[in-house]
């Protein structure tokens, strides 16, 4: 298991084949949803690819806002969870925003993943909210030195 920062159009297009694959194909979200502006090389977030066995099979990206590090489009391949990919995921998002000078975190998190996103240090914030058809919440999270 490890990720890798993307720098080029080939795992560009893999991380967005793992979308697709996740949220257009299994979570019925509509495509003109799920890319945006932010789905490219020199846009103002960072993406990444997670591996198992040296196969990509997860994604999710960094985005800087409002002072926080925004960790978004985090998914695995369905046949790939519960490996603790996830985990490795966060992990390493966070540590892009600690070289960033981050030290705030936040996600919006559908809402079955709470206890996950719990485990990982983050607490919910407001209410429930509707995104895509999928119920979502808010967590944040404060990284502090040792």
């Amino acid at each position: 298991m490890n990720t890798k920062k993307i720098t080029d159009e080939k795992d560009l297009k893999t991380a967005f084949a793992i979308r697709q694959k996740v949220f257009i194909e299994e979570q019925k979200v509509p495509e003109e949803e799920e890319f945006d502006e932010f789905d490219k090389l020199d846009a103002a977030c960072d993406h990444i690819l997670v591996y198992f066995n040296d196969q990509p099979v997860g994604t999710g990206r960094l985005r800087v806002v409002d002072g926080y590090g925004k960790l978004e489009r985090i998914c695995i391949l369905i046949e790939f969870r519960k490996f603790g990919l996830g985990k490795v995921i966060i992990q390493s998002l966070e540590e892009i925003a600690l070289k960033k000078g981050l030290t705030k975190y936040k996600l919006n998190a559908q809402s079955y993943a709470e206890g996950f996103y719990e485990k990982l240090g983050y607490k919910r914030e407001g209410e429930e909210f509707m995104d895509c058809g999928i119920p979502h919440i808010l967590m944040k999270k404060q990284f502090n030195k040792v």
